[in-house]
């Protein structure tokens, strides 16, 4: 079975086969076809022309058949001929036994005469075959072919015949050789058994129709070109950069090449400039992000190495010694190990969950400052503070606000006090003041240890970093702490940052700047 289309059962299957280009070209030429529809109402236009021509045909007989009552014979033949020569037809009298009493053509020169299409240029062929192409594709009625009758009489007309029958005027049309309308008009003299017929070639209506069919197809024409050349500028303006952008993003799944270059497009400032610089910065960061992970995978099999080989000694040691005294060192050693070991890799576990976890999150608005309260409390009632006294200058209630994830920002803080604690001597004092700023809150921790020479003052985030007091037992600390603590503030779009004591005592002060909440999205 297939699978079912997307988008609840809306499926552009023709999209996927059809290029961007051929797309961009196929709805603009939509536009250009639905101009040419015009070309099919012309022929109503025709229609319409021919309608008004039989009414004015079955007008004027009318008008020649009420003064020839009142005319001689002699006059009867003057006035034909001359409405003949004034209507560039030809006029024909029928007498009650039905021959034909007076023809125009007869006594003047013919008003006008059919041409042969064999003796016309190709242009003239293309223009009927093109007539009647759109006639069969608009299902217009068929229209008969005229042809003079061999015995020109009364009954040789169907016209007279219906006019005599329904005593109104009648009006056909059919097409000469050539496809130019033939007007037939024919009315019953009166009541006499006299017909009165008038015929007429009317070459202008397509004449009109064809000039008018030739204007709307140079405009379709020249509209098209346009059409066509506007849609090849803007697929070579959106198709070529996004084929660079599609072959520069396949490049980096395959993987073939860290240092691929993704054009930013910087001299565009519409969408495919906007994915350009989005689509370079994300492999920028795809690739920051790999190397970080290489680095971080090399950083965590050389620190695992160490108690490793540490604790396969102790055991080998144990092995080789009797002494009861020195077994035990040994195994003291080994448990040492096994807990750093285990330290390590919760740390580490940690480390590698704090950005997925972060671009997860769903940022609420956190008071800083009762966070950092309840935080106290929990490490008092744990005794986290080894004897170490903590002033915290609270700032008012919802006044030092962020956006953020709760856990994760306590965890920071407790990461930043664990480390002044570990370098602070019983009876130290570490105070923690939070500010709110125009746009930030700004926290600091200080504490009254040895403080951070300026050179390490960068170092001390890199991961595994581990410059511990020497009163403190070795591998009690991973030295994933301040590299997670940035980590998270940073994905709050936040700064930490080490300087010394602001007061000239001795001691560090970390500075951590997160965006005050007003505005910030979710």
């Amino acid at each position: 079975m297939g699978k079912p289309p997307l988008d609840g059962g809306l499926s552009l299957r023709w999209s996927a086969r059809l290029s961007l280009t051929t797309r961009i070209l196929a709805v603009n030429i939509l536009a250009i076809a639905l101009l040419a529809g015009s070309l099919f109402y012309l022929n109503n236009y025709r229609d319409s022309l021919t309608e008004e021509r039989l009414a004015q045909a079955r007008l004027q007989l009318t008008i020649i058949s009420d003064a020839l009552e009142s005319e001689t014979a002699i006059d009867q033949s003057d006035l034909i001929v001359r409405s003949a020569q004034h209507l560039n037809a030809r006029i024909r009298l029928y007498g009650a036994d039905g021959s034909k009493i007076v023809d125009s053509f007869d006594l003047a020169e013919p008003t006008y005469q059919f041409i042969d299409p064999d003796t016309q240029p190709w242009r003239k062929d293309a223009a009927r075959i093109l007539d009647q192409t759109i006639e069969n594709m608009v299902l217009s009625a068929p229209i008969g072919n005229y042809a003079e009758p061999e015995i020109d009489n009364f009954s040789a007309w169907q016209e007279l015949s219906l006019a005599r029958k329904t005593g109104q005027p009648t009006s056909s049309v059919s097409f000469a050789p050539d496809r130019t309308p033939v007007i037939v008009a024919a009315i019953s003299q009166g009541n006499s058994s006299e017909g009165l017929l008038l015929t007429s070639n009317a070459k202008d209506i397509t004449r009109i129709v064809r000039a008018e069919r030739s204007s709307v197809i140079l405009v379709i024409f020249a509209a098209a070109v346009v059409s066509i050349l506007l849609s090849l500028f803007l697929a070579r303006t959106i198709v070529r950069p996004i084929r660079k952008l599609a072959r520069a993003a396949v490049q980096v799944r395959m993987g073939r090449s860290t240092e691929i270059s993704i054009p930013k497009m910087p001299g565009r400032r519409d969408e495919i400039g906007q994915l350009g610089r989005a689509l370079a910065d994300m492999s920028a960061a795809l690739r920051h992000r790999i190397d970080a992970t290489e680095a971080f995978a090399a950083d965590v099999s050389h620190e695992i190495k160490n108690p490793l080989a540490s604790l396969r000694s102790a055991l080998e040691g144990m092995e080789r010694v009797d002494d009861p005294e020195l077994k035990k060192q040994l195994l003291d050693i080994a448990n040492d190990d096994v807990q750093r070991i285990d330290r390590l890799i919760n740390d580490i576990s940690d480390a590698s969950r704090v950005d997925a976890e972060l671009a997860r999150a769903m940022f609420e608005r956190i008071d800083v400052g009762r966070m950092i309260e309840q935080l106290l409390a929990s490490r008092e009632q744990r005794m986290s503070n080894q004897g170490i006294k903590i002033a915290f200058a609270r700032p008012g209630r919802d006044v030092a606000m962020v956006m953020g994830d709760g856990g994760r920002l306590e965890r920071v803080f407790s990461n930043l006090l664990d480390n002044a604690v570990s370098f602070s001597k019983e009876g130290d004092l570490i105070e923690i003041l939070a500010t709110p700023d125009a746009d930030e809150v700004i926290i600091h921790i200080s504490d009254q240890g040895p403080g951070i020479p300026e050179e390490q003052r960068k170092t001390i985030f890199n991961r595994f970093h581990s410059d511990r007091p020497e009163t403190e037992d070795f591998g009690r600390h991973s030295g994933l702490g301040l590299s997670i603590a940035q980590t998270i503030i940073e994905g709050h779009e936040g700064s930490i940052q080490v300087f010394d004591r602001r007061d000239n005592k001795p001691g560090t002060c970390f500075e951590v700047r997160l965006p005050k909440a007003g505005g910030q999205p979710l």
